[in-house]
């Protein structure tokens, strides 16, 4: 599945207050799902000692994909509300990635280095 698909799909079910003049919202349901992946993450450091994911269970692993897939939910519809293809966002990040690599910047402070 691409990510165009995967928004125009999570667009058809999404239901919540004013959605289309709501970008509030989904970033509220963003950050709070963002939590409990670091929750979960938090959970394997104090339950099983291990901060690798050499050392994760695929049960493990089962749990974090779907808060996972919470999140690009999530994003997926913020995009939405801002009339952003989630492709246009993700090459967008990756071209800007590349460009602080290759001018060796990807260490530092600030969005325009």
């Amino acid at each position: 599945m691409d990510f165009d698909t995967y928004q125009k799909e999570s667009r058809q079910k999404a239901v919540y207050p004013e959605i289309g003049n709501n970008f509030v919202f989904p970033t509220l349901g963003l950050v709070g799902e963002a939590g409990e992946v670091a929750e979960k993450i938090k959970k394997l450091i104090r339950d099983k000692n291990t901060a690798t994911s050499e050392t994760v269970t695929s049960e493990d692993r089962a749990e974090i994909q779907k808060e996972l897939g919470d999140v690009l939910w999530y994003l997926a519809q913020l995009a939405s509300e801002f009339k952003l293809s989630l492709t246009d966002v993700a090459q967008t990040n990756l071209n800007k990635i590349a460009s602080r690599h290759d001018r060796g910047v990807v260490h530092g402070d600030g969005d325009n280095r």
